[in-house]
């Protein structure tokens, strides 16, 4: 028993609404498969008495169930087959495994924390935990990817935190272990945290290592004779992936940021006038050799990446989403706001062309 319902039942609930629909996918869709599933616990979910003995509230956990747990879970086992919306992707999985492997164990060890004890975790959960946030947000905005074995990148991700780290994820995860085991002086997670190291080092290093190996070749022997897996570099890997930002030369602001850049000899990052970019730039702009791009905070934040460790995790925590927006507010509010960093050609100012350019 867990919780007061048998664990064989509970598992048996898995199976019926995880791996089971994940395969039925192939027959039906998503709408269809989600009726069906929740008709068919309607239907049997009465008839596990006495096993189970259901209250008059249990139609709403039903409905919170469908919601919360199997439509998204639908969802994402969709996108991933598919291979759509790999931020959503992305952002799903990151919700479920810090639900699970931080609220996971809190839950089953009933550990109620004080209002002073909760306002210290969350902040430092938060600082230590965002180089996995941000690692994992790279492998879906550089490499097209998520951090499933299944649902892994399509190319060789350097950039964000692995410039610096090559385990960021579970270097993060163990810290997170380590502090709570600290705060909460709960030795449970200590052990927590030796079975994630002995994880990246035994399976992961073993079992994802060789298909990194087979995958990207030199590139990865490369990457990993230089790039610590487990105690970050201060400086990025010079062999990263190179960046370009772009400086509108007309504008005081931007000059002061180009040299403050400049000053601190960043790494694997060329500093170019806007005015000679091909395209019309109306903001602070980045760019990588593949054409991706990036504008205004979120450009900022991934040249922060190419100085060192300190202002790469500043740089990631600007860059997350609402407060991107908010800082991008604020620098509007204070003259950082979109200008056209060179003259647009009279096509180029056309209003097809100014509808056609990206935001």
């Amino acid at each position: 028993m867990w919780w007061g319902m048998p664990v064989d039942l509970m598992l048996a609930w898995v199976l019926l609404w995880g791996a089971l629909p994940a395969l039925l996918l192939r027959l039906l869709p998503v709408p269809l498969l989600s009726f069906v599933l929740v008709w068919a616990d309607v239907v049997l979910m009465p008839l596990a008495e006495p096993v189970v003995v259901l209250d008059d509230r249990w139609m709403a956990g039903e409905i919170v169930g469908a919601t919360v747990c199997l439509i998204p879970a639908l969802l994402l086992a969709y996108w991933t087959r598919e291979g759509q919306w790999v931020h959503a992707r992305m952002w799903a999985q990151a919700t479920l495994a810090g639900g699970l492997l931080m609220g996971g164990p809190l839950v089953a060890l009933g550990r109620d924390m004080t209002a002073a004890e909760a306002f210290t975790a969350v902040q430092l959960l938060f600082a230590v935990g965002l180089p996995a946030l941000a690692a994992a947000r790279e492998f879906a905005r550089v490499g097209g990817g998520t951090p499933l074995p299944c649902d892994p990148p399509s190319r060789l991700v350097t950039s964000g935190p692995y410039a610096f780290v090559r385990n960021p994820m579970q270097t993060s995860t163990a810290l997170l272990y380590v502090l709570l085991a600290l705060l909460l002086r709960e030795p449970l997670f200590l052990l927590l945290a030796v079975a994630t190291v002995v994880y990246a080092v035994g399976l992961a290093e073993w079992h994802e290592g060789a298909q990194l190996r087979e995958r990207f070749g030199e590139d990865w022997t490369a990457y990993r004779s230089r790039v610590p897996p487990w105690l970050p570099r201060w400086r990025p890997w010079p062999g990263r992936t190179r960046g370009v930002l772009h400086v509108d030369a007309n504008c005081a602001l931007c000059l002061t940021l180009a040299r403050w850049f400049t000053a601190r000899a960043p790494i694997a990052l060329d500093i170019r006038p806007a005015a000679e970019h091909p395209d019309v730039l109306y903001r602070l702009t980045y760019e990588t050799p593949d054409g991706q791009r990036w504008s205004g905070i979120a450009a900022l934040a991934r040249g922060m990446e190419h100085l060192n460790l300190g202002w790469a995790l500043l740089g990631w925590t600007i860059d997350l989403p609402g407060l991107r927006h908010l800082v991008q507010l604020c620098g509007d509010a204070l003259g950082a706001g979109p200008r056209p960093a060179r003259r647009p050609h009279p096509a180029e100012a056309s209003p097809a062309a100014r509808a056609a350019r990206p935001a």
